[in-house]
């Protein structure tokens, strides 16, 4: 097997993924190669990929987050771009992952809309909206996760 040796040592890439009717994946795109210098963008359907050193890709993380607070959010990729332990273009076939960025964009809205409705609570009436003190104060029963799991089929 021919031994791995990394292209791009001390970096780390980010997704960058937006669901809003206000801002576009190339509005996000855009304004990441605005200030990037040096850093790597890749546009996608989604969003873009953000591929440098951690600083840097936290500065235009934080950058992009204003544009739409609520609707954008960031997760962590495991492989930087073209490695070929990972890349279509060595191994062929369907894109690996795809599928599960699908899957979580159905429902981000939600979590949107929550974010959004909860940053304007305080704590007391975040507790009351709850119906329960946050945080628990005692371990969730081990039976009783049982029991809402059962429930869940």
């Amino acid at each position: 097997m021919k031994p791995y040796v990394p292209e791009y040592v001390g970096t780390v890439t980010k997704y960058v993924f937006v669901d809003s009717p206000n801002t576009t994946p190339q509005d996000i795109a855009t304004a990441a190669y605005e200030i990037a210098q040096g850093v790597m963008i890749k546009e996608t359907c989604f969003g873009c990929q953000i591929t440098g050193t951690p600083e840097d890709v936290s500065r235009i993380i934080d950058h992009l987050r204003t544009l739409d607070p609520y609707r954008i959010f960031i997760k962590d990729r495991g492989f930087p771009p073209g490695d070929s332990r990972r890349c279509r273009a060595d191994l062929g076939g369907a894109r690996p992952g795809y599928l599960g960025h699908e899957y979580e964009m159905s429902f981000i809205r939600y979590i949107s809309h929550g974010l959004k409705e909860t940053q304007e609570l305080t704590k007391a009436s975040l507790k009351k909206a709850a119906g329960v003190a946050l945080p628990l104060e005692e371990p969730l029963d081990a039976d009783i996760l049982e029991q809402l799991f059962s429930e869940e089929k």
